[in-house]
């Protein structure tokens, strides 16, 4: 059997380049080397909750193109993410708002809360050198100490002074009681899970799951006109230039029998001692309800640990500093020499992407490939 294209990867950017490549009436195979569709999104149901096993997918655009693509493929609940920061026990509302001002300082009017922000962020004269003084310099030593630093440390294996500033560009600091944490139009999460909606945009289309595309490629490459590669680029090249650097996750699930275990879908653990970054409580992502609308006797929780990533470890995280950045500047030299695969998606164009991102990106380049 010979394809037009052969894509490699079954997450959200070959998904939506196959669905599109179909619709032009063209042959795809798409394979993939787990055992499951859907990539970093899959959702797994167990207990009647959609768990998100690599970590919580909260989807969240203003690209009204992307937001009526994923629709036509699921249907979306209005699920608002809110999380909660743990200090040592004490509670704060994210991201930073009125609610956190005031238990932090005690503050009640938008005005306070300026002034103190103001006084505390003069501790930092001059351009910031490190992520710590940019912090600092945007929020002031307190929301720094308690909310930032701790949690920051844990996911980076680094301390702040450690870090580039570049990591904390802006952190958002709202004088209002709002605690959406993200700034977008449309918000929610599948129906279902992700895992249903992958499936309907691979409809029609022959997968082939648990194959590893690497270790047969040039079987696979004499199968089809085109490869559309969304794995890691400097994998595929057998990191010949050296490997590029990623933060990993792992994540410790666990059932436990009774309604609820935090009243949150995710509460980040902010302080250095406690092991993990945050707990996430999946039923709570569907409002605590199966799909018949009835609330869930059990609950599942995920602890996640942020870990250094070593070749062989899951890539989770681009580490997108000025090093790395050159290094990937090597690969994609080397790829735009190959007319014959195209590189996609997050880990394919080594960038922290966020979904619709993922997809708005598989969606030009089907626009352009397809025309």
């Amino acid at each position: 059997m010979r394809y037009d294209y052969l894509v490699v990867g079954a997450g959200l950017y070959g998904a939506v380049f196959a669905h599109e490549a179909k619709k032009k009436g063209k042959n795809v195979l798409v394979i993939d080397r787990r055992e499951h569709i859907a990539g970093n999104v899959y959702t797994e149901k167990t207990e009647g909750i959609n768990v998100h096993k690599y970590g919580a997918h909260i989807f969240h655009t203003n690209n009204k193109r992307v937001w009526e693509y994923v629709n036509y493929f699921a249907e979306f609940n209005r699920f608002t993410n809110s999380p909660v920061a743990n200090y040592k026990g004490e509670l704060y509302s994210l991201p930073f708002n009125m609610y956190t001002f005031n238990k932090m300082w005690g503050v009640v009017t938008p005005e306070e809360a300026a002034a103190k922000i103001e006084e505390q962020r003069r501790e930092i004269q001059g351009e910031p050198q490190n992520l710590e003084e940019q912090a600092i310099s945007l929020v002031g030593r307190d929301i720094y100490e308690k909310l930032i630093k701790g949690y920051t440390e844990k996911q980076w294996g680094r301390e702040c002074k450690d870090l580039p500033a570049f990591i904390i560009k802006r952190l958002p600091v709202r004088l209002t009681f709002d605690n959406n944490y993200f700034n977008a139009l449309y918000q929610g999460i599948p129906v279902g899970g992700y895992t249903r909606m992958v499936a309907n945009m691979l409809e029609g289309i022959e997968v082939r799951l648990g194959v590893d595309y690497l270790e047969n490629k040039e079987e696979y490459d004499a199968m089809a006109d085109k490869v559309i590669y969304t794995g890691a680029i400097d994998e595929y090249y057998g990191y010949k230039l050296g490997p590029l650097e990623y933060r990993s996750v792992r994540f410790e699930n666990e059932l436990i029998d009774k309604p609820s275990f935090q009243g949150n879908a995710a509460v980040n653990y902010t302080d250095a001692e406690t092991p993990w970054t945050r707990i996430i409580e999946h039923k709570w992502f569907e409002f605590g309800k199966d799909e018949d609308g009835n609330d869930l006797p059990k609950t599942i929780i995920s602890r996640e640990y942020s870990s250094e990533w070593k070749v062989g470890d899951e890539p989770y995280y681009p580490v997108n500093d000025e090093k790395n950045g050159k290094l990937y500047q090597a690969y994609k030299e080397l790829a735009e020499a190959d007319d014959k695969v195209i590189f996609g998606g997050r880990l394919g164009e080594y960038k922290y992407y966020d979904m619709d991102a993922v997809i708005a990106s598989a969606l030009e380049f089907s626009d352009n490939e397809l025309a």
